[in-house]
């Protein structure tokens, strides 16, 4: 055999080698983190029906009670990459955190909209936004997605948001601290609404959200810029499961419910009582204009934040 067939042979043998080598290399561990809601339903489906894996990533979903815990957990490396609220993001931005938007989890439409609410406790009369005044209402992170709403809701409806005392009230706590009467009401969304009604401890004050009726992102995944610029393998493999892993969402109510039923630890049955927010992967930095604007309205934002740097190319 000639020198440069021998030479050949082994150049082909170890092509194939490194191929199959890459073929069974380990996946490469990520630390996502949520909240108890459907908005990061992409993340728990790409992770329940084997997408992540598919893509070379093993995927670890821990779940967060409070969503202004998500970009310090993000900042420290506890997680790599989170699910803030769009508000809860560009504080974070807004207070000196270099965090960048990776992919699209959820935005608001109707149905989302429609899902949102204003829970009262039995013995609570709210019929209108001024009967909240005065009163203690619970959410879910001072300065997150629901709470921002609500306060643009009340300042349309007249009332001054710092009439209003907020304390945050983890969702899965709602119904409790409704029943113990620490709380006059909370913002809360499904399938928490129905969990609180079910349990005849409160009932629907206010639709805000549907009222607003808005299609911004409502939560987004997050990283450090820092991450994202030093390992663009896995943000491409992230972006390709959650692309692939969001037509279920949108399409599978079955396998969305067992999702999200098993992340959230609610019942399944609560869960397939409620389409998911929409699962929307596209996101442009343009998008969160009009959360920018809500903020500074209510002097939630010291810096002038440059919409084109908030989401990764």
């Amino acid at each position: 055999m000639g020198a440069s067939r021998e030479f050949a042979l082994v150049a082909a043998a170890a092509v194939l080698s490194c191929a199959a080598l890459s073929a069974h290399a380990a996946p490469i561990k990520l630390k996502i983190a949520c909240t108890a809601t459907s908005d990061c339903a992409s993340a728990m489906v790409a992770r329940d029906e084997g997408i992540f894996a598919k893509h070379g990533l093993d995927a670890d979903l821990t779940l967060i009670g409070i969503n202004t815990n998500i970009p310090p957990a993000i900042a420290s490396d506890s997680i790599q990459i989170g699910g803030p609220t769009a508000t809860v993001f560009l504080q974070a931005v807004d207070g000196g955190l270099d965090l960048v938007a990776v992919e699209g989890a959820s935005i608001m439409d109707p149905v989302a909209n429609g899902a949102i609410a204003a829970v009262a406790r039995n013995g609570v009369t709210i019929k209108d936004a001024k009967d909240f005044v005065g009163k203690k209402v619970g959410a879910p992170g001072i300065g997150a997605f629901l709470h921002v709403l609500f306060r643009k809701w009340l300042i349309e409806k007249g009332v001054d948001p710092k009439s209003v005392n907020f304390v945050e009230v983890t969702f899965p706590t709602m119904s409790d601290a409704l029943k113990s009467g620490s709380v006059d009401a909370v913002l809360t969304a499904e399938p928490f609404v129905s969990r609180i009604k079910a349990a005849g401890v409160g009932d629907v004050a206010a639709r805000y959200a549907a009222e607003l009726s808005r299609s911004e992102p409502i939560i987004s995944y997050v990283s450090t810029r820092a991450f994202a610029e030093k390992n663009p393998d896995v943000i491409k493999a992230f972006r390709l499961a959650i692309e692939e892993a969001a037509p279920i969402v949108n399409s599978d109510r079955e396998k969305a419910a067992a999702a999200i039923s098993k992340f959230t630890k609610q019942p399944i049955e609560i869960v397939r009582l409620n389409r998911p927010n929409l699962a929307t992967p596209q996101l442009k930095g343009s998008e969160f204009a009009w959360w920018v604007e809500t903020m500074k309205q209510q002097e939630m934002l010291q810096s002038a934040l440059d919409l084109n740097t908030l989401v990764l190319p």
